[in-house]
């Protein structure tokens, strides 16, 4: 009969890829859950997937393209938003979801052994799936603006795309993983995180080109890790932005550095987890 033994890692960072592809099951299962449940009881169903980017379009048009009139160098200010939104939507969901997944697992974690990774692996994934679907609405909105035969200059790089979209997940997993880890022991450390990610926004491009700073503010800006993926996607499929090489290769670098330190904050935390909470 074959055993199956089951004892701590011996190394902080340690990852068995092999056991996670082994529990891949496992893994579909908890995405379809997430899915099912994200809008389960609910009136409108899945088409929250759609109203959420265009109503939050409509306010920033309205507040920051029609009251501050703030640039977006010359696009139409709902394309120009509906691209950040997406991406913005997707980062963030990931944080606040992975950043749930001790506290929110902790009945599960203490009855049934699987990869704790798996959790904040299945909340990406997941997530994923929702950019998708926004991300057709994205689509949808830029086909009708250049029927209409507004200047949209998209190139070459638009092949980046899924590059930039794992760097935003591998970044977002990496804060999330941490955030879980820090806020099992101290659990008012959640909502100065939560006040933290919404200001986090506010220092990315997402309702404002990155031109539209001045010199001194734009060096600012370019210290935050997301502010080149963010730039990359509106150059590549707008023609707007800056797609820097050497300031993406600085964001691919933070993402490694953040989803190591992460990985080892949570394979310390998951020993003692369970005695914790």
């Amino acid at each position: 009969m074959k055993k199956t033994v089951i004892r701590s890692k011996e190394s902080l960072f340690s990852i068995d890829l092999g056991e996670i592809i082994r529990y891949k099951d496992l893994w579909l299962m908890f995405v379809k859950r997430d899915v099912v449940l994200s809008y389960k009881q609910t009136i409108l169903g899945p088409a929250w997937f759609f109203i959420n980017p265009i109503l939050t379009t409509v306010i920033y048009t309205f507040v920051f393209g029609g009251i501050a009139r703030i640039s977006t160098d010359g696009l139409p200010q709902p394309l120009f938003y509906l691209s950040g939104i997406c991406l913005w939507n997707y980062f963030s969901e990931c944080i606040n979801r992975t950043s749930d997944v001790f506290t929110a697992n902790e009945y599960l974690f203490g009855k049934v052994y699987f990869p704790r990774l798996i959790m904040p692996l299945c909340t990406v994934t997941s997530s994923l799936l929702r950019f998708a679907i926004q991300l057709s609405l994205f689509v949808c909105v830029y086909i009708f603006y250049f029927a209409r035969g507004v200047v949209i200059a998209p190139n070459w790089h638009i092949v980046f795309i899924p590059a930039l979209v794992l760097m935003l997940a591998g970044l977002s997993m990496g804060v999330g993983i941490i955030i879980s880890s820090l806020t099992t022991k101290y659990r008012d450390l959640k909502n100065f995180f939560a006040f933290a990610v919404t200001l986090w926004m506010y220092v990315t491009p997402v309702i404002y080109p990155l031109s539209a700073l001045s010199p001194k503010y734009q060096i600012i800006a370019a210290i935050n890790p997301v502010t080149p993926i963010f730039e990359a996607f509106k150059y590549a499929t707008m023609g707007i932005g800056i797609f820097d090489k050497s300031q993406l290769v600085y964001s691919f670098v933070f993402m490694v550095v953040l989803l190591v330190t992460g990985i080892l904050i949570f394979n310390k935390v998951q020993r003692s987890f369970m005695d914790t909470v």
